[in-house]
């Protein structure tokens, strides 16, 4: 598999060409927000292309990456955005808009399975069977050639499976259920960093 992965430090470059529909991941140094910082953002427009970018984490001082998470115009595919979303306003300051989540698509799609893992969707609506062995690894440091081909495979596909995903939902009359569902996310972020992190819903 020949992909076309470019590394980016502290920022994405000037006058960057992407997509207006772009897939969206990040790597961070443990799950603990107030702990653990943002290291990596990686961003595909579907084409077998990942743009890394390696963030300063001294400053955060991103502004051509921020451009692009705040812009309305620009769909952005996560698969557990509540994670990637949580970081990003904690480190790099941005509400991002225009959100979609391949997670949330597939629990309200795919409720023919109790599976609603990245490398279980790649695996059913790809063919591709992918390896998580590094995705505990550290990404705070000079990067591998692994890693970088880690990070790319947490978004390549992520264009395939939200179309599919997409697909089921209309088929199956949910898309206006997710539709309302994902308004939420920005929200349920803004709670887990009010450290409610349990469901607000329940009894």
């Amino acid at each position: 598999m020949n992909l076309d992965i470019k590394l980016h430090k502290g920022d994405l470059p000037d006058q960057i060409d992407l997509s207006d529909n772009i897939a969206v991941d990040g790597e961070f140094m443990g799950l603990n927000v107030e702990r653990d910082k943002l290291c990596l953002i990686q961003i595909s427009t579907g084409n077998m292309d990942a743009h890394i970018i390696q963030l300063d984490r001294e400053t955060y001082n991103a502004p051509n990456l921020k451009k692009i998470l705040y812009d309305k115009k620009i769909n952005k595919i996560f698969h557990y955005a509540r994670a990637d979303l949580l970081f990003i306003k904690k480190y790099l300051k941005v509400d991002v808009q225009n959100i979609n989540c391949t997670k949330i698509m597939s629990k309200l799609a795919r409720s023919y399975s109790d599976k609603h893992g990245l490398k279980d969707l790649i695996k059913e609506f790809t063919g591709n069977d992918i390896s998580k062995n590094l995705q505990s690894s550290d990404f705070g440091g000079n990067l591998s050639d692994k890693q970088l081909q880690y990070c790319a495979k947490d978004v390549i596909y992520l264009h395939e499976i939200y179309n599919s995903l997409k697909r089921i939902l209309i088929r199956e009359d949910r898309i206006q259920l997710y539709d309302e569902a994902v308004k939420f996310i920005n929200c349920r972020v803004n709670l887990d960093l009010a450290s409610f992190t349990s469901d607000i819903w329940s009894h």
